[in-house]
This record gives structure tokens, sequence and C-alpha cells, in this order.
């Protein structure tokens, strides 16, 4: 009987090690929250748009294989639209190859949160993707205009790639806009015109943050082009996706 009551103690004992040690391991696991377009159509062409599938899947895997938990955020929760064009075989990566084949992934982004219902403090940074849809629903949201404020105000990176630094547009710390004065990249204007949609999207990405006081500048045309300025990070393109993932990496390791 003494034998069993001390190996029930030993078991009890290991068992409540190993649940503080894992407790104190998820601790310290980063967690970063992405937010995803819910916006589907490209203007008033009758075109589909949304989010473009290598600037969400580049950066998830980037900071994924390094230990860092995901959650996914959309307005208006759910599936977010991915963009046609970014899902057609001539733009396929390794990332995006990953990504069609990935069911858990994509599980996940039949489910995602609603932003209404996330909170800064549960993350240690927020990251945008691209695509033409934030364009349209993510510039004016007003809980994601919050939740950037906050992710800033409580010294957390901000990561943004291609289009989405237009979310920065009515973003504002402090009464001044949160690019003013900061260097930044996104899509440039002559990458808009090279896809043909000057005319079609609400405002050119490049001029706006320049008219809030950013310091905008960019690399080659599709090339990939990244910049850092404290705790915002931008991207100019698709092929700067991971470049942007490597940069948040980085500022989150230097947290302990």
């Amino acid at each position: 009987m003494k034998k069993i009551a001390v190996l029930t103690i030993l078991a009890l004992t290991v068992g409540s090690f190993m649940a503080t040690a894992q407790k104190q391991n998820n601790k310290k696991m980063k967690k970063v929250l992405f937010v995803v377009t819910s916006h589907d159509q490209l203007g008033n062409t009758g075109e589909k748009t949304g989010f473009w599938t290598e600037e969400l899947a580049a950066p998830y895997y980037a900071l994924l294989d390094k230990g860092v938990i995901i959650d996914i955020a959309t307005p208006k929760g759910g599936q977010p639209p991915i963009d046609p064009k970014s899902a057609d075989p001539s733009s396929a990566t390794e990332d995006t190859k990953r990504f069609d084949a990935d069911k858990i992934l994509l599980e996940k982004l039949k489910n995602t949160k609603k932003l209404a219902d996330v909170n800064q403090a549960d993350y240690d940074a927020v990251f945008y993707p691209g695509g033409h849809g934030p364009l349209w629903d993510l510039v004016e949201n007003k809980k994601s205009i919050a939740l950037i404020e906050s992710f800033y105000m409580h010294k957390k990176p901000v990561a943004f790639v291609c289009h989405a630094p237009a979310v920065l547009k009515n973003v504002k710390v402090n009464g001044d806009f949160l690019v003013k004065g900061k260097k930044v990249t996104g899509f440039a204007n002559t990458e808009e015109e090279a896809v043909g949609l000057t005319k079609i999207v609400p405002f050119l990405l490049e001029d706006e943050l320049q008219k809030n006081g950013a310091v905008y500048s960019k690399g080659a045309d599709w090339g990939a082009y990244a910049v850092e300025d404290g705790l915002l990070i931008t991207g100019q393109n698709p092929a700067s996706s991971k470049l942007v993932a490597e940069k948040l990496l980085a500022q989150l390791n230097s947290k302990k």
C-alpha cells in the first residue's frame, strides 16, 4: 500500500511539474494576430478581389516554423475572400503550394475571428497581409484603426505588406498620423500602373502615405523591399512578404 501511495504522489508531482512547465513555455511563445480583409469586390469592375495568397502564406509559415502562435481575424469573421489572380498557377510559390495543401490553415481561414472580438493585450504583434481588398474595408474600419493604435502605443510591432500599408491612412497617435515622419514603403504607383488599376482603386497608396507625412521609399518594381522604422514594418509588394516577416520575427525575439 505504501508503495502504491508513493507512486501516486510521484505521478501527481511529475504531472504538476509538467503542467507548470507547459504554462511557462506557452507564456514564452510569441503570439501574432493576422488581420485580413473581408472585401471581395474590385471597385465597380465586377471582378473579384480579396487578400493576396502569398502575402498571407509566406509570413504565416515564416513565423509558424519558428514557433509563433498565429490567430487570424477579419472584419466579418469566417472565410476571407482570396484574390483569384493570386491563386493562379502563374503566381505560385513554395509557400502558396504549401498553403493549398494545408488543411489546418484552410480550416482556420474558414473560421477567422471577428475583428470586433479581438484584443491587443492577447498578442505580441499584429500583421496585415495585402491584396486590393483592404483598400475598401480595413482602411475605414474603426476597430482596425483603434487596434493598430493600441498595438503601437503598447510598444508592440505593427507590420504590413503590399497594399496593407494603406490601412494606416487614418491611424493617428497623439493627434498625428502614425506614418508622419516615418520611413515606410508599400505598393508603388508604378506597380499599380503595371496592373492597370490606378483608375479603379479608391486612392494610390504611395501618394496617400506621403500626403500624411510619411517618408516613402521603394525598391525595384516586384522586387523584395521592406522598411523598418522602430515598431513600424512595411513591405512593398508580394515578393517582400517574407522579408517583412523576418523583420517582425527579429523584433519579437528581441523582446524576451
